[in-house]
């Protein structure tokens, strides 16, 4: 099973990779904006999508310019903000969106795409990318999806924009 799993994350990230390209680039390209300017890049991960804000402050290599967002009323025009949730159309991700708009704070959103009418962060977000992962990757004996790596896929993403958006500041200075 575990080389199944592996081979599916390969896919997984080589889709992400292909069909995601000129997002992930134009959402660096966002967020360098804060990075450039005078603000700060703000990160809200919901539920495990809080691995991506942890990676960001707390790894090894943090993000520079990066804070957790704690009140979207404090932000300035300066600041941008990456959203990233399981779904499109988590509830408290598109109300933060919502309130981001109406603030004028530009912001990228990463989470997986639904197919539900629901609101979503694919309609409100300046740039949105997709994870790719709406069910799980592999099937089980009862005909159910199991392994479900949201997170990983997510963070597959974070590593991306991070590495693009230091290319855009190295060119830059």
């Amino acid at each position: 099973m575990i080389k199944m799993f592996t081979t599916q994350l390969t896919g997984l990230f080589n889709r992400i990779q292909t069909n995601e390209e000129f997002s992930l680039e134009d959402s660096a390209r966002l967020l360098a904006q804060a990075a450039i300017g005078e603000g700060h890049i703000y990160i809200k991960g919901y539920k495990e999508m809080e691995a991506i804000t942890l990676e960001a402050l707390e790894g090894e290599e943090p993000l520079s310019n990066a804070l957790r967002l704690e009140d979207p009323t404090a932000l300035s025009e300066a600041d941008r903000v990456l959203i990233v949730s399981r779904y499109s159309t988590d509830s408290e991700a598109v109300e933060l969106a919502k309130e981001l708009n109406q603030l004028g704070i530009p912001f990228v959103a990463v989470s997986g795409v639904t197919k539900e009418d629901d609101e979503s962060l694919v309609d409100i977000a300046d740039f949105h990318i997709n994870t790719k992962v709406i069910k799980g990757l592999l099937p089980n004996e009862l005909g159910e999806r199991v392994g479900f790596p949201s997170s990983m896929a997510a963070l597959y993403i974070y590593f991306a924009i991070k590495f693009t958006l230091e290319e855009i500041l190295e060119e830059i200075e």
